[in-house]
């Protein structure tokens, strides 16, 4: 009976905050740390952790009128948002990067550092942006296939078959390669 009310509590003050966005401090404090603590898991720099939240509640208060409620938890919205946020900033670091001297010691002389590269192009080639986070995300920064799905809110098997694709293409367009 409690999940009720507060389901119907949460519709009401989204709702309000539709009408009168003045009032969105109120979802900003009921939802704060959980989307705090959903960013911060995932970024692990606080600096950018605080960036990624300001960013999120900016856009969820943007897009608010646009909310439609189905059902599930605003927080489901606002995590959603998150991810978006945070893949966007991972695509836009890993764009930046650049080869360290020390990567290009690492990386086994000149062939090494020739097959890193056709590697690197090759996934920024994949047909999808989330084919592209799923093997940054499992294959670099060596994230679960757990929390990848948590991250792009989608089933561990829609991910895993995400990875099946983007490793098939990659043995494909490698093998093109040759």
């Amino acid at each position: 009976m409690k999940a009720l009310e507060a389901e119907s509590d949460e519709r009401l003050l989204i709702e309000a905050a539709q009408r009168d966005p003045r009032r969105f401090g109120e979802v900003y404090e009921d939802n704060f740390d959980r989307v705090y603590a959903f960013v911060v898991s995932r970024v692990l720099d606080r600096t950018e952790a605080e960036d990624v939240t300001a960013e999120v509640f900016h856009q969820a208060l943007a897009k608010l009128a646009q909310f439609e409620w189905q059902g599930t938890p605003f927080i489901a919205w606002l995590l959603r948002i998150a991810s978006n946020k945070i893949a966007d900033r991972w695509q836009r670091q890993s764009r930046l990067r650049e080869v360290s001297d020390s990567d290009l010691e690492d990386a086994g002389g000149s062939d090494g550092i020739e097959r890193r590269v056709m590697l690197a192009q090759l996934i920024e080639e994949l047909p999808s942006d989330h084919q592209r986070l799923v093997v940054v995300r499992r294959f670099i920064h060596q994230r679960s296939i757990r929390d990848i799905a948590a991250e792009l809110g989608r089933s561990e098997g829609a991910v895993k078959q995400l990875q099946l694709r983007a490793l098939q293409s990659l043995r494909d367009r490698m093998g093109e390669n040759k």
